[in-house]
């Protein structure tokens, strides 16, 4: 592949990454998901289904995009190191598979909701619930921590390869360190502040734009 057509590949598909993901979850996700009330999610998962679709359909696309992303960056970063680059890119496509996964959970989520509408009972209360933290615990928990041992390996190599300016790479792989801590500690059930992420959250999209527009540099090329 040219140098052009993998630093556009590569910036599209970390823009793809984050349209999707931080747009499902921001503008999508908050409008049907009550954190700590099933009723309430049921009830406005029941009164907006065609949202309730659209953001299963969204995060299997965005499942499709981290292997995606996996893929280019692999093939980016792999002469800085196969066996590190390759590990990476494993987790990527585990983290894509349990995002996919979790979109069965969800689905049931839909169904159990439209039968609550038309007759609420604390039994499907129950498999709501259960249905819910199956979801948020595969395709949120587990999805977070596949990405974050996946982002250390590849962000590690890019700080390496001078594909991007130094400073970028050292964003990313810095940032991201407390993601990686919060998304394993959330498994134990200690949630640190959000504070601590918002420093990652416009990374994909800027190196994303910088790939576009400023390409991969003739020297890095070379290398």
């Amino acid at each position: 592949m040219s140098r052009t057509k993998l630093s556009s590949a590569l910036g599209l598909a970390f823009i793809v990454q984050f349209v999707t993901s931080f747009g499902n979850g921001v503008f999508i996700g908050n409008t049907l998901f009550v954190d700590g009330d099933i009723v309430a999610t049921m009830q406005n998962i029941g009164q907006n289904l065609g949202l309730m679709r659209a953001n299963i359909f969204i995060d299997l696309l965005t499942s499709l995009g981290v292997i995606f992303l996996g893929g280019m960056l692999y093939l980016a970063l792999r002469r800085q190191d196969e066996r590190l680059a390759l590990s990476g890119l494993a987790f990527y496509i585990l983290e894509g598979a349990l995002l996919a996964a979790s979109r069965g959970d969800a689905f049931k989520l839909l169904q159990i909701s439209q039968e609550y509408l038309a007759e609420a009972s604390s039994t499907l209360e129950a498999l709501a619930r259960l249905s819910f933290e199956s979801m948020n615990f595969v395709g949120s928990l587990l999805h977070m921590v596949a990405f974050s041992a996946g982002a250390v390996l590849f962000y590690s190599l890019l700080v390496k390869s001078q594909l991007v300016p130094r400073w970028l790479s050292l964003w990313g792989l810095v940032s991201l360190l407390p993601l990686a801590v919060g998304s394993v500690s959330s498994i134990f059930g200690l949630e640190l502040p959000f504070v601590l992420f918002v420093p990652y959250v416009p990374f994909e999209l800027f190196i994303g734009v910088w790939l576009l527009v400023r390409g991969i540099p003739d020297e890095a090329a070379a290398a």
